[in-house]
């Protein structure tokens, strides 16, 4: 199941996730340390087209691919960015053609050896993979009650759905055809309202497998929500959420 094909998903996804993206791309920037900008990009998995329109900050033109044609809908417009509804593993484009990807929150998804033979072909030589996510730690900073909600009542009734965790080693990446250059991990804090914190939970693919899968009414899972969270919203409007960002560097090799 792509679970984010459906139209309902797509449309919480548009309106629920946080633009954490410049946060990302500003380190890529100060270590890949451009002096011009890359002159082809291409965004593997651009959903709604947040991780695609912060490379105009790097790139002049700009290919984002989902194989999600509801998801690209909500995706902006922009005269710099052209969008393509494809297979990650399977990509419509030419050999040698771009400088960078980027992947962000996709590459669990995919079947990984698969997907590098694509990158291997697209990528000009010394090109450059930049993987990123952003986890969700269920923390609230001061808050350790939150954590225990989020794992021991959020989880077990929405459990994770099956996904190839992304994790390398320089050896990993080597028989790939890259090179591991570089790997961090970014702490960073996302300010919810318990309103946004809802529809942000609601994008996850925990609720939609179940959602979408038919388990669920999400009118059942926002009433859940709203009066899950209101308790750790009683004495203020908004809270300070810790998210781990992992980013791995990768160029090809000759």
């Amino acid at each position: 199941m792509n679970y984010f094909s459906p139209k309902t998903a797509a449309e919480r996804f548009a309106k629920g996730r946080p633009f954490f993206h410049p946060f990302i791309i500003q380190h890529v920037k100060d270590f890949l340390s451009p002096e011009n900008s890359f002159s082809r990009a291409l965004d593997v998995g651009c959903g709604t087209g947040f991780s695609s329109i912060v490379l105009k900050e790097i790139a002049e033109n700009i290919v984002g691919i989902d194989a999600s044609s509801e998801m690209i809908s909500f995706a902006p417009k922009d005269e710099r960015i052209n969008y393509l509804i494809a297979d990650a593993e399977s990509l419509p484009l030419a050999e040698d053609a771009f400088d960078l990807i980027t992947m962000s929150q996709i590459l669990h998804w995919l079947d990984h050896a698969v997907f590098f033979t694509e990158a291997r072909r697209v990528l000009k030589n010394k090109g450059w993979i930049v993987i990123y996510d952003d986890y969700f730690s269920g923390q609230i900073k001061d808050n350790p009650e939150f954590q225990n909600w989020y794992k021991e009542y959020f989880l077990q009734k929405y459990p994770r759905p099956p996904r190839n965790w992304v994790s390398f080693t320089a050896e990993d990446t080597e028989r790939e055809g890259f090179n591991l250059v570089r790997h961090e991990w970014i702490e960073n804090t996302i300010t919810f309202t318990k309103e946004t914190l809802a529809a942000f939970l609601l994008t996850m693919s925990n609720v939609i497998a179940l959602v979408e899968g038919g388990q669920e009414n999400l009118k059942d899972v926002e009433l859940w929500l709203n009066n899950n969270l209101k308790p750790f919203f009683e004495g203020s409007k908004e809270e300070n959420f810790l998210f781990n960002a992992p980013v791995w560097f990768l160029q090809s090799i000759d």
